[in-house]
């Protein structure tokens, strides 16, 4: 009975760092993104970061570390071994909704509305993944989580607007809104989709899968647009990293910490790669990190210990 709980209690632990770790390696990838799009186009950013990704992923697959790494990441007794016809379709779906429709649709409505906008409507997808887990899982949550991610909601929106929530209503076309939240909403039953997939043990294969479906529509995609297809060599150290780290790494991440805390609490814990952004940009790119950023940093950091000590007495 303790060795069972003791278990249970360490594979929640495994599920808040996969999770804490992904949000470090997306707020990464804001700043390196930002470096490449001085001479790179957003859509073939994404191709190629996607496309590498995958290429790393399945070098990863075939390398003689593979089984150490699935042994690590497969902590407990409940992992399927076998990838059925429908995993495969329902993969396939998630790279759509993540990959490609939720990226283009985000980056067609920012072209309408302002950045800041765009940031705050997307902490609607914690709302998105909550309602989704309610519907599909019934997952529950108390008290002590709402309030949680009700502070990392507000921490993430005084970061990302200066704590001026009025910018969010004036002169904002309402399509690019509508558009911003749309992605959010794909973006959302990615997480959730991602639930039913969070129990294979290869999941090496399935991130590596995900990432090459993903670059190779949005290669098709900017080929269609007749985008450059350039890569600058002095881009290629940034795209690596991203590629990596921010998405190879980071979808495992996800589905090691959907199968061990569910697709609301991930959802919820996301918030905070925006404070991981700023932290970067400040390093990397020298922007000031002001009294603001670090109160708000104060309130997200609040609401993941709330929701991580609640978690864990669940």
């Amino acid at each position: 009975m303790i060795h069972s709980l003791w278990g249970a209690g360490m594979r929640k632990v495994w599920g808040y760092l996969s999770i804490i770790t992904a949000t470090v390696f997306f707020g990464m990838s804001a700043t390196l993104d930002k470096i490449m799009l001085s001479e790179m186009h957003p859509i073939t950013i994404g191709a190629y970061t996607y496309l590498i990704a995958g290429i790393f992923l399945f070098m990863v697959r075939q390398s003689p570390l593979k089984e150490n790494i699935l042994d690590m990441i497969n902590r407990t007794d409940e992992i399927e071994s076998r990838i059925t016809g429908r995993d495969y379709l329902l993969l396939l779906l998630t790279a759509l909704l993540s990959t490609v429709i939720a990226p283009v649709l985000f980056l067609t409505g920012l072209g309408e509305t302002t950045a800041v906008n765009a940031s705050l409507l997307l902490n609607i997808e914690v709302l998105f993944i909550i309602l989704l887990g309610y519907l599909i899982f019934r997952e529950t949550l108390k008290f002590k989580d709402f309030l949680g991610i009700m502070l990392l909601v507000v921490g993430a929106a005084y970061l990302v607007s200066d704590g001026e929530f009025q910018s969010l209503f004036n002169n904002v076309a309402v399509s690019g809104n509508l558009l911003v939240i749309s992605a959010a909403f794909f973006w959302s039953l990615d997480t959730v989709l991602s639930k039913f997939l969070s129990k294979k043990r290869d999941l090496i294969l399935l991130s590596g899968i995900k990432s090459s479906v993903g670059g190779f529509l949005l290669l098709i995609i900017m080929l269609i647009l007749g985008l450059s297809t350039a890569l600058p060599p002095e881009m290629l150290p940034y795209a690596l990293m991203v590629s990596i780290f921010s998405i190879g790494c980071s979808f495992i991440l996800i589905y090691i910490a959907v199968r061990e805390i569910g697709a609301a609490m991930v959802g919820s814990l996301f918030p905070l790669s925006s404070l991981f952004g700023a932290i970067f940009a400040f390093l990397i790119l020298n922007e000031p990190f002001s009294a603001m950023q670090v109160v708000s940093g104060i309130v997200m950091l609040t609401g993941v210990i709330i929701l991580y000590w609640n978690g864990m007495k669940k």
